[in-house]
């Protein structure tokens, strides 16, 4: 999957391209910095607005966004790691040769790694949505770069619960053990997570010509989307095309006439890993014993 989302900056603040790093060691960076982060935002600070943090921006007509609230910074922060996991997902699923005579292929194991990735994504986004955004008062928030807007979000993290459950979808279905009743449950879950992210189209800022920005609700039938709408709107008929296939392998002996029945009711078995905003960093209970 595509993610042209990253957002960057350098140890001073300012922005920067980021070249050849390891995923992992970035994402242990980033694991590492959000508990020194968070002591400028903890109760009775007097520091969560003394520093402009400034991200460049991939899918916001801004080049960048700076704002004098840390809570953007660590908003900024989960975003990026969530990326982060899509980039490892996005290695793990690139057909590799194993020198056995074959094809490249992905291996099952790459797939199995992957759903865990996935998991963690949408773990990050969701801490993002639930206890980030609403700490950012509403004003900021309409500041927001599109790619920070709880719709985007939102979006972005059932996305990476809709990949969870396609990979093991193609995991059962490679599975001679899996049986039907399985892989039509998942099939149905993936259909239900594509139908969510479609009713979280994200808001999207438009410009008027004058420079000022106004957030409109984008339907997906919008004749002007761009950015992870744009992504999201190609993959959904790509991936119902690359789904016939599997249909008619499923349904072989069954044939839909008119319209097709409305999804069954049920709980999506799929959810976002657990992940809360770690304790502050001890340094910071030092320091205020200084004070």
């Amino acid at each position: 999957m595509g993610c042209g989302l990253s957002r960057e900056k350098d140890a001073g603040g300012g922005p920067r391209r980021r070249h050849g790093s390891s995923t992992a060691n970035l994402l242990q960076a980033l694991e590492d910095y959000l508990p020194l982060l968070l002591g400028l935002v903890k109760e009775g600070s007097e520091l969560r607005h003394g520093v402009h943090f400034v991200w460049t921006n991939q899918e916001d007509n801004a080049e960048e966004t700076a704002m004098a609230d840390a809570w953007y910074e660590v908003l900024s922060v989960l975003h990026l790691m969530a990326m982060v996991c899509l980039l490892q997902a996005n290695s793990l699923l690139l057909p590799r040769s194993y020198g056995d005579g074959y094809a490249p292929r992905v291996s099952e194991e790459s797939r199995r790694a992957t759903v865990d990735v996935f998991l963690k994504a949408s773990g990050y986004l969701d801490c993002a949505i639930r206890q980030v955004l609403p700490q950012i008062s509403s004003e900021l928030r309409r500041q927001l770069p599109v790619d920070l807007a709880e719709g985007n979000l939102k979006a972005l993290s059932l996305q990476a619960l809709g990949q969870g459950v396609d990979m093991q979808l193609g995991l059962a279905i490679d599975s001679p053990k899996a049986t039907l009743a399985v892989k039509r449950r998942l099939a149905c879950e993936m259909v239900k997570y594509w139908h969510q992210i479609q009713e979280s189209i994200p808001e999207i800022p438009v410009s008027d010509g004058w420079g000022k920005k106004h957030l409109l609700f984008v339907k997906w039938k919008s004749p002007t989307p761009f950015g992870t709408a744009k992504y999201m709107l190609d993959k959904i008929p790509k991936d119902a095309s690359s789904k016939v296939k599997i249909n008619q392998d499923l349904y072989t002996q069954e044939r839909v006439i008119g319209t097709p029945p409305p999804l069954p009711d049920f709980a999506l078995a799929l959810k976002p890993d657990d992940y809360d905003l770690p304790p502050l960093d001890p340094l910071w209970n030092k320091e205020d014993s200084r004070q």
